[in-house]
Formats: structure tokens, C-alpha cells, sequence
């Protein structure tokens, strides 16, 4: 497995929790279950993904600039977790909050699956997009366990 499949099995991920979570409804045990395992997925995503895809790729100019923006978009959706978590489960801001997320989780996948896998497959190797991988799962793991 490649970097690049390792990212699109938590991006698949990520996709289904966040269309999970708008469908729910008030303060329920759902909605909570739902937006605490979406947090898990997109830290530990972010963490692994920071670290062995957007690092490697700061260094080359080609994938400098979308780096900094992947993860700029990160920070992006630790401040709409960050509401979503002061903000009351029951209320009409919280799906607003939440939708917006799921806007932005869709935005941020798109533009990586899209553009920065092209432009990354032009500047990694095939050894490094293998040993990538391999550390990027290592990391999300951990990450996840730490959770």
C-alpha cells in the first residue's frame, strides 16, 4: 500500500462519520458517539498525515504551497471542533457548526485527492510513497490509541 491509498481509506472514513453526524438530531447518544469518534479520526488523521505526507512535501517547490494550505485546513477544522464542543448538542448552531465541518472535511479531501496526490506522485518516489505509508499508519494508530 502507497501513501496515497493509506490517506483515502481515513479520508473514506471521515467522509461517512461526517454524513453520519448531520443526520442526527438534539442531544442524543448518537450525536455524541458520532462527534467523538469524527474528533479521533480527524486528529489522528491529521497528526499522521502532517507528519508523513505534508512534511515530506514542504520540501520540494512544487508541493510547498498545497502543503501549507492542507494544513492551514486542518487548523481550519480543529476551530470548528473546538465550537462544536462549546456549543450545545441541542441547538440549531450545533448542526449549523457541524455542517459547516462536514463542508470543509469534504473541501480539504477533494483539493488532496484531486491536486496534491497529482502533484505529490510527481515528487516522491515510489520507495518513499511506500515508507510513507507504512509511517503514516504507524503514527495514526498511535495517535488513535492516545484518543
Amino acid at each position: 500500500m502507497n501513501i496515497f491509498e493509506a490517506l483515502r481509506i481515513s479520508h473514506a472514513a471521515q467522509r461517512t462519520l461526517a454524513d453520519n453526524l448531520i443526520q442526527t438530531q438534539g442531544d442524543s447518544p448518537e450525536r455524541t458517539s458520532l462527534f467523538d469518534e469524527l474528533k479521533r479520526e480527524l486528529a489522528a488523521h491529521a497528526a499522521a498525515e502532517e507528519r508523513f505526507f505534508y512534511v515530506p512535501l514542504i520540501a520540494h517547490d512544487l508541493t510547498q504551497e498545497p502543503s501549507r494550505h492542507g494544513i492551514a485546513e486542518h487548523h481550519q477544522m480543529d476551530k470548528l471542533i473546538e465550537t462544536l464542543e462549546t456549543t450545545d448538542r441541542s441547538s440549531p448552531a450545533w448542526l449549523a457548526a457541524a455542517k459547516a465541518l462536514h463542508h470543509k472535511i469534504y473541501h480539504h479531501l477533494e483539493d488532496e485527492e484531486h491536486g496534491v496526490f497529482q502533484l505529490a506522485g510527481k515528487v516522491l518516489g515510489e520507495a518513499e510513497k511506500l515508507s510513507l505509508a507504512l509511517a503514516y499508519e504507524g503514527e495514526f494508530v498511535s495517535q488513535r490509541l492516545k484518543a
